[in-house]
C-alpha cells in the first residue's frame, strides 16, 4: 500500500478492566501529558463513558513516520494503559504505508482517505 498525503487518524475503542478506572484514568492522564511535550501527533482526544467502562481515543498524525515515532517514544506509556484496559475496536483512517500496517497487525480495519482538511491552532 502506498501511503498518501493525507494525515492518518485512529481511533480505539477500549473496555476499561473492572475496578480499573482511576488507575486507568491516571495512566492516560500521564500518556497525554507525554504526548503534549514529546510527541509527534497533531491531535489527541480521549473520551471516557464511566458507566460502560469504555474509553474512546482519537489521535492524528501527519503520516506514517510519525506514527512511527509516537510507537518509538511512548511505547512505556501504552504499556501502562493497557494494564488496565483491552482494545474492542480499533479503526484507522487513512492510508498509513506498510511499516505501520505491519506494526498495527492483520485486524485492523483501514478506511482510505477520500477528502477533506484541517485547522489546527489557537
Amino acid at each position: 500500500m502506498t501511503e498518501t498525503k493525507a494525515p492518518i487518524l485512529f481511533r480505539n475503542t477500549m473496555r476499561i478492566n473492572d475496578g480499573h478506572l482511576v488507575e486507568f484514568k491516571a495512566a492516560i492522564r500521564e500518556a497525554v501529558d507525554f504526548a503534549t511535550e514529546h510527541g509527534p501527533q497533531l491531535v489527541v482526544e480521549v473520551f471516557i463513558d464511566e458507566e460502560r467502562s469504555e474509553c474512546t481515543s482519537f489521535q492524528l498524525y501527519r503520516d506514517s513516520d510519525a506514527i512511527l515515532r509516537h510507537w518509538e517514544l511512548a511505547d512505556p506509556y501504552i504499556q501502562g494503559v493497557m494494564e488496565h484496559c483491552v482494545v474492542q475496536d480499533f479503526e484507522v483512517f487513512g492510508d498509513p504505508d506498510d511499516r505501520v500496517r505491519a506494526g498495527l497487525g492483520p485486524d485492523v480495519k483501514y478506511t482510505p482517505h477520500l477528502t477533506g482538511f484541517y485547522r489546527l491552532g489557537s
